[in-house]
């Protein structure tokens, strides 16, 4: 069955213009939505029953098998499906190479009540990450791994901000998330028995000294002042990752993959 589209082709139309603001927070914030480019990241979506608003195709790809087919079943599930010439689906993204397909998506709730903290899998509590790059790729390797889930602290950075969505290539939807405020969250570990672990330049342990076969969730502090004295304080064990010196530092999204993945190694790769 071919789909049909509806068919926009003017910048000033009401959803192109809706589109665009969801480049920013207070977009996002006011409509519930908020963008997802690429096939990827749109079947990923489908697969986990997140509820897609409008899907937007390029009319170059309109006729793929494969954006048919994603057409339809965000149709079925209620989107709306339109079709726009490729200059307006690169300035919905602001991108110059404009994606096959883009879909505007409802916001989760991000509730840390709604998590398992039974769940199998470590968890990654990321205090004041700021980058939405380091946030997509922490949620991508968490994916990889089979981390049990990711927990956002204070000032982070927005999850479904345009760079942190692209940069997770579809993992922000197959990744149980909450956001909420330290002294919640130490309470709702410590009531699941979960054995808390920062990475620190205060640590004494290499990962490999850790026991991560216990139920256990990795801390990792902001990109650039690490984590707050009394934060530390407050965990069970502090970790330094080895480096030989030079670069005084990794990126966080490579030190939470280094930390998750000695963590996963120890379960014998088992979530």
């Amino acid at each position: 069955m071919i789909v049909d589209f509806d068919s926009i082709t003017s910048a000033s139309n009401p959803l192109i213009k809706q589109l665009r603001s969801l480049e920013r927070k207070k977009g996002r914030n006011e409509t519930g939505l908020f963008l997802a480019e690429c096939s990827s990241c749109v079947e990923q979506a489908l697969a986990r029953d997140w509820q897609i608003y409008t899907l937007i195709v390029s009319k170059t790809s309109a006729d793929r098998d494969f954006v048919q087919d994603l057409a339809k079943r965000a149709r079925d599930k209620g989107a709306r499906v339109v079709s726009v010439p490729d200059r307006l689906a690169g300035s919905s993204a602001r991108k110059d190479n404009p994606q096959a397909v883009i879909a505007a998506i409802k916001h989760s709730d991000l509730e840390l009540s709604a998590l398992n903290p039974g769940a199998p899998g470590l968890w990654i509590g990321l205090y004041e990450c700021r980058d939405p790059g380091n946030l997509g790729t922490i949620l991508r390797t968490a994916d990889c791994a089979g981390a049990a889930g990711v927990i956002l602290l204070e000032n982070c950075c927005d999850p479904f901000s345009v760079e942190a969505v692209r940069a997770s290539m579809g993992s922000l939807f197959d990744v149980a998330l909450a956001r909420t405020d330290f002294a919640t969250f130490n309470a709702w570990r410590q009531t699941a028995g979960l054995n808390m672990v920062a990475a620190s330049v205060n640590g004494e342990s290499a990962p490999t000294e850790i026991d991560f076969t216990k139920p256990s969730l990795l801390l990792m502090g902001n990109e650039q002042a690490g984590l707050p004295a009394e934060i530390e304080a407050a965990c069970d064990q502090l970790c330094l990752i080895p480096m030989r010196g030079g670069a005084d530092s990794l990126n966080l999204a490579q030190a939470t993959a280094i930390m998750l993945y000695e963590g996963w190694r120890q379960r014998g790769f088992v979530s």
